[in-house]
């Protein structure tokens, strides 16, 4: 393994919030999809010195497979101050915006599915608006897991700060491979044989 493959870490950042009341919302599936990386690396999270996330430290990918270094990090502050600690995260492993991928909720595709994309908007989302205003860039990797629009006149808030519906709980796990999946895609083969690939 080269000198420089080495030295290319990536940070993997799950957005959500922190705490068993929020674990099953629809806003935590970034948390849910870290974690899923985390069984697949064979570690634990755990505090990071900054005291502002926890992560784990590893290697992602097959084995007997020079893998790039990873860094998979959930933020321990609220969704809409994500981007502090992200900001932090990246300063200390030295990781420019466009080796960051943020794994997200997404209104605006349907529960089930995914996009891959880098850069582009917040669409209303605060987690990728703190994320933006802290790293000074958007220009970062986005794996989005669609939850769907909230049904009748739900409130969107109200929406994704609930649990998934009893029949979307036995799709999940499907989701969070997928998007798991397609987190090692992006690290391994690059963004458009990723997007071809999940884009569905």
């Amino acid at each position: 393994m080269s000198d420089a493959t080495s030295a290319e870490v990536w940070l993997v950042v799950g957005l959500g919030n922190p705490g068993p009341t929020y674990a099953g919302h629809r806003h935590n599936i970034g948390y849910l999809v870290v974690d899923e990386l985390a069984r697949r690396m064979g570690s634990g999270f755990r505090a990071h010195k900054s005291g502002r996330a926890d992560v784990v430290e590893g290697r992602l990918g097959a084995p007997g497979v020079p893998a790039p270094r990873v860094v998979l990090a959930k933020a321990r502050s609220y969704m809409n101050e994500s981007g502090g600690p992200v900001k932090a995260l990246a300063t200390f492993y030295k990781v420019p915006a466009e080796r960051i991928i943020a794994i997200h909720d997404e209104l605006d595709i349907d529960f089930g599915t995914l996009r891959i994309k880098k850069g582009g908007g917040d669409n209303g989302h605060n987690g990728l608006k703190s994320m933006r205003s802290s790293l000074g860039t958007g220009d970062f990797y986005r794996v989005r897991a669609g939850i769907g629009r909230p049904p009748g006149r739900q409130e969107v808030a109200d929406f994704v700060l609930s649990n998934y519906s009893t029949t979307e709980r036995k799709e999940l796990p499907f989701q969070i491979d997928s998007a798991a999946d397609a987190v090692e895609s992006l690290i391994a083969e690059g963004l458009e044989k990723t997007q071809s690939r999940f884009n569905s």
